[in-house]
């Protein structure tokens, strides 16, 4: 497929933003997307080629010659994935507890396990709404955070249970070992989630972003860390991770977001203590309320084992 050309004026909202973010946000690429095509000669304001430091000013003619767009990604291959434990399966819907290191669905860059394609390879059918890759799911989990996922296999399910998440009527529920010990030990983070600013792959707490709210309570109390409960009331995407990391209270383990990598080391972590252990919603199919829970995977039960032991 070529390359498609694109000239548009630069509106009167980005008067004065970076070229690199106003070619991102125009046209829908990441930052380090837009920010190549101006360096490689792609992008041109009013006929000239300009740093990618430039503040753009509205109506000023741009013109950007778009990278090829990625190839679609099919439906999922049957794949069996290891530790992946289905815990509950019928006509509607499949809940279940998935190991770190594993994605929900297939993405651009991934090549590794995911949910859809080990419930192919148990013989589950999904649902077939959504993108092809993303039949079934209607919400996710990081790689790296284990834990309790639903996926709908029927078409009533999957509309049922989006709209559930969607009017927040999904009781999901988290333990995270945080940094620190959050004041006060029981409370709500009301903050909005957009994108890093200078991360494509990091979201962070901005002005702006959408409405996000996390519930927590402190369990326990360690010298250098807290368990705590954590209540979704929102979904965005780390949510939990950038809410605790705008505390200064980030997960245990998850260097990404800020965490020191001398207790991640003596906790033995590769990765962020963070768990979905519960969830509960109503059934789409018997409209009973149901619920599933998830004990803590064996290398985070190691890490608590050791911070209980601190003198």
């Amino acid at each position: 497929m070529s390359r498609q050309l694109r000239e548009l004026p630069v509106p009167d909202g980005l008067e004065g933003v970076r070229l690199d973010q106003v070619i991102s946000r125009m046209f829908g690429l990441s930052r380090t997307v837009a920010a190549d095509l101006i360096v490689d000669g792609d992008v041109t304001v009013d006929g000239k080629q300009c740093p990618k430091s430039t503040r753009a000013s509205a109506g000023t003619w741009l013109s950007v010659l778009l990278p090829e767009p990625p190839s679609p990604i099919g439906p999922p291959v049957a794949e069996p994935v290891d530790g992946l434990d289905i815990v509950y399966a019928d006509d509607d819907i499949a809940v279940v507890d998935k190991p770190v290191g594993v994605a929900a669905h297939p993405s651009p860059g991934w090549t590794g396990p995911t949910v859809i394609a080990g419930l192919a390879a148990a013989g589950h059918r999904v649902s077939v709404h959504g993108p092809a890759e993303r039949q079934g799911v209607v919400h996710r989990l990081d790689v790296g955070t284990s834990g309790l996922m639903v996926v709908a296999k029927s078409e009533r399910a999957y509309s049922a249970l989006k709209h559930a998440f969607k009017y927040r009527e999904v009781d999901k529920r988290y333990r995270a070992v945080v940094q620190g010990h959050p004041d006060p030990l029981r409370g709500t983070i009301d903050a909005p989630i957009d994108r890093h600013p200078g991360h494509d792959y990091k979201w962070a707490v901005r002005s702006g972003g959408r409405a996000s709210i996390t519930h927590y309570d402190t369990l326990e109390a360690f010298p250098a860390a807290s368990l705590v409960d954590i209540h979704l009331e929102t979904g965005r995407t780390h949510q939990i991770r950038v809410h605790f990391s705008a505390l200064r209270h980030p997960c245990a383990g998850d260097l990404t977001y800020g965490a020191d990598p001398t207790l991640a080391d003596r906790l033995g972590l590769t990765r962020q203590w963070l768990h979905a252990y519960r969830l509960g919603f109503t059934h789409p199919g018997t409209g009973e309320p149901v619920e599933f829970r998830s004990p803590d995977p064996a290398d985070l039960a190691r890490a608590l084992t050791i911070l209980r032991g601190e003198d």
